[in-house]
């Protein structure tokens, strides 16, 4: 996963309907700034492949590379999808050999009850330096670059 122009919105899922085909979806969420449309299809990651309902809490990614049309509300394609808790933090990034984000804006601090999987739930025997890592979060220090300890980590290979 070389791409690292993948930016989340956040919001509550208000509801999901048929998309364009047989194998595509469309779901609305409401964020703080309004309402956002994804099409979710068969290559949209959907995390731990967990059944979107209305009501949850998700994180969409999309591919802020690719066109989109200049609509109201706008609409992406997800190509990430993962549900996430009301007072959590989720970040898509490349993280150095210092667990520090590419960007400088966090490092982690890996702790013996975070979880580490890949992105099909299997289990990681490898070191995290130098990935593109999902991180599940909740508070950060006021240090430069924050530091958290994150409750899960999916690592993308």
């Amino acid at each position: 996963m070389a791409n690292t122009t993948y930016i989340p919105i956040i919001g509550t899922i208000l509801n999901i309907g048929r998309g364009g085909s047989c194998c595509s979806q469309m779901m609305s969420i409401r964020t703080e700034n309004g309402i956002v449309n994804f099409t979710i299809n068969s290559e949209t990651l959907v995390i731990d492949s967990r059944q979107l309902r209305s009501g949850m809490r998700v994180a969409a990614f999309y591919d802020s590379s690719l066109p989109v049309p200049l609509i109201f509300p706008p609409q992406y394609y997800a190509k990430i999808v993962t549900v996430i808790g009301r007072d959590e933090n989720v970040m898509l990034n490349y993280f150095d050999q210092n667990l520090i984000a590419i960007d400088g804006s966090l490092r982690l601090n890996i702790a013996r009850n975070t979880i580490i999987k890949t992105v099909n739930g299997q289990i990681v025997t490898c070191n995290l330096e130098n990935r593109f890592l999902l991180v599940y979060y909740t508070v950060t220090t006021r240090s430069i670059p924050p530091q958290t300890t994150p409750r899960k980590i999916i690592l993308f290979c």
